[in-house]
């Protein structure tokens, strides 16, 4: 019984530890920033400070749907120009296999541009 209990040691040590630094990672900041006066703000710490004045509307409105649609066409040609170079470098290895399943990525990515021309995304106003 003494050998089972002590095969799970390891496992109490590193909960232990993780126990630890977490409540460290969450206690530390919150002492710290009494200690420098961070947790009392005042109406000049409360400005704007990225763009230098005050913003034009309310911070929740709501965008249009195609800059969604712009960021996920990123994304997609993204991982396509990331997934194509190793694809040509290895296509001898690769073979017929290989080849067919690059040509049934690109149909998916062809598919999601379509998708997207059709909802007027790569239009602007």
């Amino acid at each position: 019984m003494a050998a089972v209990a002590a095969n799970y040691l390891p496992i109490l040590l590193f909960l232990a530890v993780a126990l630890g630094l977490s409540t460290a990672f969450v206690v530390l900041p919150m002492i710290a920033s009494r200690f420098t006066g961070a947790d009392r703000p005042y109406a000049e710490k409360l400005t704007e400070y990225e763009c230098g004045f005050p913003a034009f509307e309310d911070s929740r409105s709501q965008f249009d749907v195609r800059f969604y649609l712009v960021a996920i066409l990123f994304i997609v040609f993204d991982l396509e120009a990331a997934f194509l170079f190793p694809w040509a470098v290895t296509l001898k290895f690769t073979g017929w296999s290989g080849w067919i399943a690059m040509m049934v990525f690109l149909a998916e990515l062809a598919l999601g541009l379509a998708y997207a021309w059709k909802k007027g995304a790569l239009e602007w106003e």
